[in-house]
């Protein structure tokens, strides 16, 4: 389980009297010879951030993991969240680029399914890059640039599992958490949360559910599908719930299977059920939600985890009177963790908003291209959660990934600089998965000259370009569809805020 020490005591500013070249990020980068002078640190080891680490990593470029975890993997392997969500424009029009998208083609073709086949194929991407588990930081020297306006993470210092203690002088940070162990520790502004859209009390933090994943096993999947599949859209509809579908894959809807599970607590709550076959009668269930954690509370998670277990137990019951072809089916194990969707989030260059999504903006500095649903799942104080909105196509801006007023602070997954709105799509895994390994590809591509934030509209230009010449990434010429034409700018401030569904 990670440790990590919240405090801001533990920063350290220096504001230098004398200007040097030694705060220079580009000096680390350029000179990164050995393991306490790597050119990038990734803070956690959550799949997202390691798309990062592989692409510069065969770019040319050292880069060393400190995972606050006590395993590697985080979402996906611990938390075996193995329900792949894929972002596609209007008319299905799949807009998958980049490595990610060989993970997606394997786990449709049903080569990668169960949890082992995952591992493997983290185990490749991680290949060569040393990770560094049970870490906690203990320390940040951060001193500010000498016209007082930016901020450089000059070293990391942490301790072991055994408790020896070592300081790392990274060219770049990410944090690749999904607690926010690195920016937290930034002195900068927490964007709000899910209490700015939902809730009675705007000063309270607020977050998305998180999930307790399901594994079961005997379960007949061809029964299934047969069985709720013939009978008709309205007939199935009244029993199982609205949208319910069973392919050869997966499942969706089932809205009313989970509503009538009782689970004895209100921070508890079986919504749809999203099913994964992963062949051999194995199945993973992505439907049980736990609310008021605190991702970042060490006791919260091993509580809610231990519960998880606990309703797991309960609701296999449920599903074998519930559910055709669930007759013999049996608990499979438990994962590790929990699938953290939501946590707190700090500012970035530029926060991405409910109507950049809408309006399908695209960004000079584009590092992906998404097209998700504004997915607001639930919280507390409404648990079935919202859908806000239907986007196209949309950009997602290298300034959403850069940490606001530092220059060598990226963040990565989870972490996108996004309002909650925005969110509710921005978070998708291959989404920002596609901007981890576009930012990893220009790290080294650019050696540390100049840096990120640095970059004018001509070597941007460059760099998409380069991307699309060697990695077949296209991130400019993309048009999508401005769902906001006609709307006024009143309308548009309220959705931003949350309040205003857009059919």
């Amino acid at each position: 389980m990670r440790k990590v020490i919240l405090a801001l005591l533990s920063l350290v500013f220096i504001v230098p009297l004398v200007v040097s070249p030694d705060w220079a990020v580009n000096e680390h980068a350029a000179a990164a010879t050995d393991r306490a002078h790597p050119d990038i640190v990734i803070i956690g080891s959550e799949m997202e951030g390691m798309y990062l680490a592989r692409a510069a990593a065969d770019e040319g470029l050292s880069v060393l993991v400190l995972d606050p975890h006590n395993k590697p993997g985080g979402q996906l392997i611990q938390g075996e969240m193995v329900f792949l969500d894929e972002p596609f424009g209007d008319n299905g029009e799949l807009i998958l680029q980049g490595r990610v998208k060989e993970l997606f083609d394997l786990y449709k073709q049903g080569q990668v399914r169960k949890i082992e086949e995952f591992r493997r194929y983290f185990d490749r991407l991680a290949k060569g890059i040393p990770i560094v588990s049970g870490i906690t930081i203990t320390g940040l020297d951060i001193r500010r640039q000498p016209d007082a306006s930016r901020r450089t993470v000059e070293s990391i210092t942490y301790t072991t599992p055994g408790g020896r203690e070592e300081t790392v002088y990274p060219g770049y940070v990410v944090e690749n958490t999904d607690f926010a162990a690195l920016t937290s520790q930034l002195d900068l502004p927490r964007i709000p949360g899910m209490e700015s859209i939902v809730g009675s009390n705007p000063a309270s933090k607020d977050y998305m559910a998180a999930t307790f994943m399901m594994k079961f096993k005997r379960v007949d999947w061809e029964a299934m599908r047969k069985s709720v599949m013939g009978m008709s859209q309205r007939a199935r509809e009244q029993k199982y719930g609205t949208e319910t579908t069973v392919t050869g894959t997966m499942t969706w809807g089932f809205g009313k299977i989970g509503a009538a599970y009782d689970p004895g607590s209100n921070e508890w709550f079986l919504r749809g059920l999203n099913i994964v076959n992963q062949r051999d009668g194995e199945v993973t269930v992505n439907a049980l939600l736990v609310y008021n954690l605190d991702p970042s509370n060490v006791e919260s998670v091993a509580t809610a985890i231990e519960q998880g277990k606990e309703q797991t137990k309960r609701i296999i019951g449920h599903l074998r009177n519930q559910l055709p072809g669930w007759a013999k089916a049996e608990i499979n194990g438990y994962p590790d963790y929990l699938y953290i969707r939501d946590s707190d989030r700090y500012e970035t260059e530029y926060v991405l908003q409910g109507t950049d999504l809408m309006s399908a903006r695209m960004f000079e500095d584009n590092v992906s291209i998404a097209g998700y649903p504004i997915d607001i799942q639930g919280t507390s104080s409404s648990k079935w959660g919202t859908r806000l909105g239907n986007p196209d196509k949309y950009g997602m801006p290298l300034r959403s990934f850069l940490s606001k007023g530092y220059t060598n602070v990226i963040v990565a997954g989870k972490n996108v600089g996004a309002s909650a709105v925005a969110y509710g799509s921005a978070r998708i895994q291959a989404q920002t998965a596609l901007a981890a390994e576009t930012i990893g590809i220009m790290l080294g591509r650019m050696k540390g000259q100049p840096g990120l934030a640095d970059l004018d509209a001509k070597q941007m230009a460059q760099m998409h370009q380069y991307l699309r010449t060697k990695y077949k990434i296209t991130l400019t010429g993309i048009k999508g569809k401005d769902k906001l034409t006609g709307m006024n700018d009143n309308k548009r401030e309220l959705f931003d805020r949350g309040k205003l569904i857009i059919p």
